[in-house]
């Protein structure tokens, strides 16, 4: 229960009035339950013919000494109204009077149980809807290189499976962790009110069943947190699955693919066998061992009452025995409860994964505002590498306002790392990226990525329309503004042909784009933005040769007066750089213009007449 109040307690800190509502609703409900109890024991009295006669009322004012004469007097005043019906009425009257006064008391009782549901439900929807809304929020602050180090199945299973299991396992268990202990220990008392000496005999047997029960759901949090994992596994393989249906049937794979989930599946199934046997276990275990317990409490409370050493008469030993099963149900519901804890806990660790990790991508807090880009880009000396290998190495580069710089390199030069350290989405290992001056890291996060636009060789869009996937992140936008910029990308003229024009949506990521309007389309949102500092990372590499023209037409509206740091495979987007810088792992190695760089005869050249040669 500690982790359970380590690991959820924050969630509930929030609500705290809820609690306390639903904890003085259960209090109510269990004292008006023991009532209804108290109350069979004159109407087993009439029906046994074990009535106890009882004349001339007690003031209350009399009893108030202790509680112990005021219980007293109560009782009197009880069995004295009992007696005036019967011997006036009759014992049917009185029986009929019992069972109204019955009837009231189980009223109360299950009103007082209804309210305490319903705040319980309001907190248990609400800390669920906060567990999701912070490990959404916390997916997207995290740094991108957390999930260049993750399987994004695994993440998927983890903000849906995992959170569900919580919702179902752990959140669903806050009723039976407030309300069940105020039902015991409410029940309990009356019990040692009735009996003590049965009572603690009860005390003696129920750690013993507490302890057997315990040892068999021991392993279970173990076996649902292999479980997790395991889903993570074969969701990863579904997504993948997804993403890659074109290559496995161009290469025949179906049966490999199906072969390593159908891998994954059956080892999942062993690992959820496990543990739902563990879990079914509790409820026939709980019951087999309550029974029993109930049989000796039995046999204990007989033997009292045949011995005649207690006062405990026939008839309060069956309300006594009625207590004591209403304490059994929420003691068997801690113990069935407890299997659902564990499981839920195992999801919960895996969500902390996320929740905890660490997000190296920190804002000062005396962060200061940047809302134009006046003078220079400049790196100094900069190193970068994701884990142990230097992806760059001692940077150095300047970029003048409105002007063009191009990077060029084999794959795996570090050209789009290099890129991807100016709007922070990395920061530098060391060395420092100043804007006109000032080091990044000095500035707002936000400030610094509103002044960039981003066109990328794979178009990120969104399962929307085209106006709200040109709009993206431009809140203010107008419809005149839109149209515009869709047209600088020459994106317009196909956008209107379609079914319901900018309202028509372009399915998942764009499926129902050819390659060249997915990417006027991104072309169309950064022009919308209107960056001063624009980064093209292979913006046509992937395109077909009339698609490049237009989208290479479209990028260079998007370049004019704009400073732009350009990656290209393909030199017909920057032979007109000002400056192109050549990489090899991660070192610039040659700098200058393209005459100047054709002129020096060295790494440029035979990545120009690779190029031209083989196109």
């Amino acid at each position: 229960m500690k982790v359970f109040f380590k690991t959820i307690g924050k969630y509930l800190l929030p609500y705290k009035k809820n609690i306390f509502l639903n904890m003085a609703f259960n209090f109510l409900s269990a004292i008006f339950s023991v009532f209804s109890l108290v109350s069979m024991i004159p109407l087993l009295k009439i029906l046994f013919k074990l009535e106890e006669k009882a004349y001339g009322y007690i003031s209350f004012k009399s009893a108030t000494g202790s509680i112990e004469s005021l219980g007293h007097a109560i009782k009197h005043n009880i069995y004295c109204l009992i007696t005036q019906v019967s011997e006036n009425q009759g014992s049917a009257k009185a029986l009929i009077c019992i069972g109204l006064f019955l009837i009231l008391m189980v009223l109360f009782k299950v009103g007082f149980t209804y309210l305490a549901s319903y705040y319980i439900a309001l907190l248990r929807n609400s800390v669920v809807r906060d567990i999701r809304m912070r490990i959404y929020s916390k997916t997207l602050s995290l740094p991108v290189g957390f999930f260049s180090e993750e399987r994004k199945g695994d993440i998927i299973a983890r903000i849906t499976g995992d959170v569900t299991e919580v919702e179902v396992s752990v959140i669903n268990s806050l009723e039976m962790l407030i309300k069940n202990p105020i039902l015991i220990l409410v029940f309990v008392v009356t019990m040692i009110i009735m009996s003590w000496q049965l009572t603690v005999f009860v005390f003696v047997l129920f750690p013993i069943a507490g302890l057997i029960i315990g040892r068999i759901g021991k392993t279970l949090r173990k076996h649902s947190m292999a479980g997790q994992n395991k889903m993570g596994e074969f969701m990863c393989t579904i997504e993948e699955t997804l993403s890659g249906l074109k290559i496995i049937k161009a290469f025949i794979a179906e049966k490999k693919i199906a072969g390593k989930f159908r891998k994954q599946i059956e080892e999942y199934r062993k690992i959820m066998n496990r543990i739902y046997i563990r879990r079914y276990l509790a409820s026939p275990v709980s019951e087999l061992l309550g029974t029993i317990v109930i049989i000796i409490v039995m046999w204990y409370g007989g033997y009292l009452i045949l011995t005649e050493t207690s006062m405990l008469g026939p008839e309060k030993f069956l309300v006594y025995l009625a207590v004591f099963y209403s304490v059994i149900n929420p003691a068997k519901a801690f113990s069935s409860e407890y299997y659902s804890i564990q499981k839920g806990l195992a999801s919960m660790e895996r969500i902390n994964r996320i929740l905890n990790a660490e997000n190296t991508i920190v804002e000062k807090k005396d962060a200061r505002p940047i809302t134009s880009f006046n003078d220079t880009i400049e790196y100094r000396d900069v190193s970068f590498r994701y884990k142990t290998d230097y992806v760059l190495q001692g940077i150095n580069l300047t970029v003048k306002k409105g002007r063009m710089i191009a990077l060029v390199g084999h794959s795996g030069a570090g050209k789009s790392t290099l890129a991807d350290l100016l709007p922070r989405l990395y920061d530098a290992v060391s060395g420092q990226i100043r804007i006109d001056g000032i080091d990044i890291r000095d500035y707002k996060i936000s400030d610094i990525r509103s002044l960039m636009g981003v066109v990328t060789q794979d178009p990120i869009l969104f399962n929307d329309s085209f106006y709200n996937n040109i709009a993206f992140g431009v809140d203010s936008a107008t419809p005149e503004q839109i149209i515009e910029a869709a047209k600088v990308a020459h994106a317009h003229e196909f956008i209107v042909n379609t079914e319901n024009g900018y309202d028509t949506g372009i399915g998942d990521r764009g499926c129902k784009l050819s390659g060249g309007q997915r990417q006027r389309i991104s072309i169309a949102r950064a022009v919308l933005k209107n960056p001063p500092i624009l980064i093209l990372d292979e913006a046509t590499s992937a395109l077909d040769t009339e698609s490049e023209r237009l989208v290479q037409d479209a990028l260079l509206q998007l370049m004019k007066n704009r400073t732009s740091i350009v990656i290209a495979h393909r030199f017909s987007t920057i032979v007109n750089a000002d400056e192109i810088f050549v990489l090899k792992d991660g070192k610039i190695i040659e700098k200058g213009d393209h005459v100047g760089l054709m002129e020096l005869n060295g790494e440029y050249r035979k990545f120009f007449e690779m190029q031209y040669f083989t196109s």
